[in-house]
């Protein structure tokens, strides 16, 4: 395998050379990392009796942080040496919308970015900071990115936009580029994964100009995570404890089963992918009981160890293998994330924060959740409305007539109230009514070929409508 795979990576070589649309930083980094996943890079299963739950140094409670100091000056030097860093490379295909997600309307006609820019105005505008932005663009998303951040020339919000890199589709069969067969618009590439964040810092300038402008520590998440805001408290823990990296994490729900949990194995704190899991051990994975806690992928990382670590080459996380098809051409995509990265930093750990740090809008059921009076808008916040006794937010399951953003507002004259409610399920062409009230369980079917109303102010409360006769 070895000899068969050095005399492919020397063809890839050559044909990745004689690709004009990149880079030699994104040439190089491409080449790397094909080389690492042919010499065995991939996820390997970890050895499960190695495994242990994190103590509390090195997973911290949210309430054991010391709190926020008083004084409006102490904020302002914290504030000063911090970055907000969005990550903005994913478009709102699946919501049914053109280009960048980020900019698809969430609550009272304003977007994500909107929403992002007033949050980081406010703080810098209440305490005299200037704690800019960054957004890590993919080359699907920053032409329009770029047209879009102009609106914002007038905030009190220094704006930063880099280019996450791009590398070419892997065609399975031959080991070539897919560009180099003629593919020559945008599907013969792809964006290799957040965990492209550091070296693309890098290779951008952008790192280098935030250290000279004395930044030390960036705070990194999805755009779509509407919970991801600046948290005085976590930035202070960390330059006090000089934590080179924080991942927080937040205790798992049955719905989030799948998603990757921090482990400590030999010595070190990791993160613990699904994939990285041996079938034996999968159900084990998903208990709640064993693992308790998931990433939230939001990261707080300092620029300096970020600096150093790229330098050295360093950051070798874990490929996670995408295979893709491209008009009937199997190919492969060799993606990174930035949450496996956590085993590389020193005095790394994660935060046990609140769920409502976590909150990412992923299909149109999400935002019904954000749009209706479960949540109200402060400065940009997104807040959960205290009349809420449960913590937990109701489960939202709508059909495929709700799945593109505009179907989803055309099929409610006005978002229900949904405060006391507990599940709710769509099927079928339902169109509600203005005022409606939905609580405990709800379950509404409209039969095939027939279009089910809810009227104006109806309550519905422990109902399962399969027809108008049951309202």
């Amino acid at each position: 395998m070895a000899a068969v795979a050095t005399a492919n990576i020397d063809k890839l070589k050559s044909e990745v050379a004689a690709l004009s649309q990149i880079s030699d930083n994104e040439k190089n980094g491409f080449i790397n990392l094909v080389s690492r996943y042919v010499s065995g890079g991939e996820a390997e299963h970890v050895e499960w009796s190695k495994i242990q739950t994190p103590t509390d140094e090195v997973v911290v409670p949210y309430d054991g942080l010391a709190p926020t100091p008083d004084d409006p000056a102490e904020i302002k030097k914290l504030l000063d040496k911090l970055v907000v860093l969005k990550l903005n490379g994913g478009l709102g295909t699946t919501m049914g919308c053109t280009g960048p997600k980020s900019v698809i309307e969430v609550r009272n006609g304003l977007t994500f970015l909107d929403l992002i820019v007033i949050q980081i105005e406010t703080l810098n505008n209440k305490y005299g900071s200037s704690v800019p932005l960054l957004l890590m663009n993919s080359f699907n998303t920053h032409d329009d990115t770029q047209k879009i951040v102009e609106k914002y020339t007038k905030s009190n919000v220094q704006i930063h936009t880099f280019n996450q890199s791009q590398y070419p589709r892997l065609v399975v069969e031959d080991f070539s580029p897919l560009p180099s067969k003629g593919q020559t618009g945008k599907d013969g590439w792809y964006p290799p994964g957040h965990g492209d964040v550091f070296p693309s810092l890098k290779n951008s300038g952008k790192l280098d100009l935030l250290l000279s402008q004395g930044k030390e520590y960036v705070f990194v998440a999805n755009s779509d995570n509407l919970g991801a805001v600046v948290d005085l408290k976590i930035l202070n823990h960390l330059i006090h404890k000089k934590n080179e990296y924080c991942m927080e994490v937040t205790p798992k729900t049955l719905a989030d089963v799948k998603g990757g949990t921090l482990i400590s194995y030999e010595g070190r704190v990791q993160l613990l992918e699904i994939a990285q899991v041996a079938d034996a051990h999968v159900n084990e994975f998903k208990s709640i009981e064993k693992f308790k806690i998931f990433n939230t992928n939001n990261l707080w990382v300092n620029l300096n160890a970020i600096k150093r670590l790229v330098e050295a080459d360093a950051l070798k996380m874990e490929i996670i293998p995408n295979p893709k098809e491209v008009d009937g051409v199997k190919v492969l995509q060799l993606e990174t994330a930035a949450g496996a990265a956590i085993r590389f930093f020193n005095h790394a750990i994660g935060i046990n924060v609140p769920r409502s740090r976590f909150l990412p809008v992923k299909a149109t059921s999400d935002l019904l959740l954000v749009q209706s009076d479960l949540y109200t808008l402060e400065d940009g916040f997104v807040i959960r409305n205290k009349a809420r006794t449960n913590p937990a937010n109701p489960t939202i399951e709508l059909g495929p007539e709700f799945k593109k953003v505009g179907n989803f507002l055309s099929r409610f004259k006005s978002i229900p109230s949904i405060l006391e409610l507990d599940s709710l399920k769509v099927s079928g062409d339902v169109w509600f009514g203005a005022g409606v009230v939905l609580k405990g369980k709800v379950t509404i079917t409209a039969k095939s070929g027939v279009k089910l109303e809810i009227p104006d102010n109806a309550v519905l409360e422990n109902k399962d409508i399969n027809g108008p006769e049951d309202l």
